[in-house]
């Protein structure tokens, strides 16, 4: 057992420093009392290295922009590095943040999808392709989400189909809406968005029926 020659107590374990004055310790080492945690050490690791990469590319594509004035689109004139720095930035601090314990995977897949949609409006906006994203490409996105939450209100097996089925209802009826107020004729894309979000909400309802009565009776009380 180790000890300390200053405060005069005999420290167990493999200490290498007194716990009270952190003085250096004497004697022999014995068996750690805790378990190393070595698999919180190597997920720390791969944490701290792409955080690394990715202000490392931030801070390069800055430098390549302002500094050395490189353009990636000739044609052009913006600053493209700041565009790549949203995208890192958001995705380490936005998009990375939604994979923790206890939350579900439709929040944690309507959540990013949202997010993304934002970032590829802005890009497209400056890079101008804005109504090919606002017409086509954001509809297809939204048509998988909402097949992907039909999967998995099939596949749920912990009572949370109305998630499911809300958020189905609520992304597909949405974008209709703002369409309306903006007195905008609604794109194509966005109405077969809204016909399938409708269609698998009855085919949810038809065969999660019961699962959705026994949900709301529970989290409403009655």
């Amino acid at each position: 057992m180790k000890n300390c020659p200053y405060c005069k107590i005999e420290v167990g374990g493999n200490l290498k420093k007194c716990p009270l004055c952190q003085s250096r310790l004497n004697g022999e080492a014995e068996r750690p009392y805790f378990p190393q945690q070595t698999t919180l050490k190597i997920q720390s690791f791969f944490y701290k290295l792409q955080l690394f990469i990715i202000w490392s590319m931030v801070i390069l594509s800055l430098g390549l922009d302002f500094l050395f004035n490189l353009k990636v689109w000739p044609t052009l004139d913006i600053h493209w590095s700041l565009i790549v720095a949203m995208w890192l930035i958001v995705f380490e601090f936005g998009i990375m943040r939604l994979f923790k314990k206890g939350i579900s995977s439709s929040r944690i897949m309507t959540l990013f999808v949202f997010i993304v949609l934002v970032m590829l409006g802005i890009t497209a906006y400056y890079v101008g392709i804005f109504s090919l994203v606002t017409d086509w490409i954001a509809p297809i996105v939204v048509m998988g989400t909402l097949i992907a939450n039909f999967v998995l209100a099939m596949l749920d097996k912990n009572g949370n189909a109305m998630v499911y089925l809300l958020t189905n209802l609520v992304v597909g009826i949405l974008p209709y809406i703002v369409f309306y107020f903006m007195e905008r004729d609604c794109p194509i894309a966005w109405i077969v968005c809204l016909l399938i979000s409708v269609i698998l909400f009855v085919g949810a309802i038809i065969f999660k029926g019961r699962e959705v009565a026994g949900e709301i009776q529970r989290r409403l009380s009655v």
